[in-house]
């Protein structure tokens, strides 16, 4: 490996303790289960790797809507050398510094992106009337929930 490689390399291990600490603590909450047979221990890794997955996933495809950015490609080249400190791309600059969006929607964390998409409700209504079947009625959505549901390829 070069130089520079190895320096790449070692700057990505803090993407691996962000996963952890993201899966732990911040986002996820994975509470700590004891677990003693080897065949369950794997079990409850695979289902923190695979909640962390599903999260990073989410984090790509909303990353418009959220503080991240989504033109890293962008922000690479803007960088000297790999030890350089990592810059961050224009857009990315203009949505903190606004906190909106191009759209003109609020910019969020991942986790109040998750609280407000979670307000997004579905009802299960019965009528009074003994003829009237029971049916479920979807509240009305925000625009950013819009957004949201759109970048995930998803219709409530």
């Amino acid at each position: 490996m070069s130089a520079e490689q190895v320096v790449g390399a070692y700057k990505g291990l803090s993407a691996v303790e962000r996963a952890f600490r993201s899966s732990k603590t911040v986002d996820l909450h994975v509470r700590p289960i004891y677990h003693y047979l080897a065949e369950r221990v794997r079990a409850h890794i695979f289902l923190c790797m695979l909640a962390y997955y599903v999260e990073w996933h989410l984090r790509e495809r909303l990353a418009p809507l959220l503080f991240d950015d989504e033109n890293k490609a962008e922000a690479e080249a803007l960088r000297v050398s790999v030890v350089a400190p990592a810059k961050v791309s224009p857009s990315a600059l203009n949505k903190a510094k606004t906190k909106r969006t191009p759209d003109g929607l609020p910019v969020h964390s991942f986790r109040t992106l998750l609280q407000a998409l979670s307000r997004l409700t579905r009802s299960r209504v019965q009528p009074r009337f003994a003829s009237c079947e029971p049916f479920e009625k979807l509240s009305q959505s925000t625009p950013l929930q819009d957004k949201a549901f759109s970048l995930l390829d998803l219709r409530p």
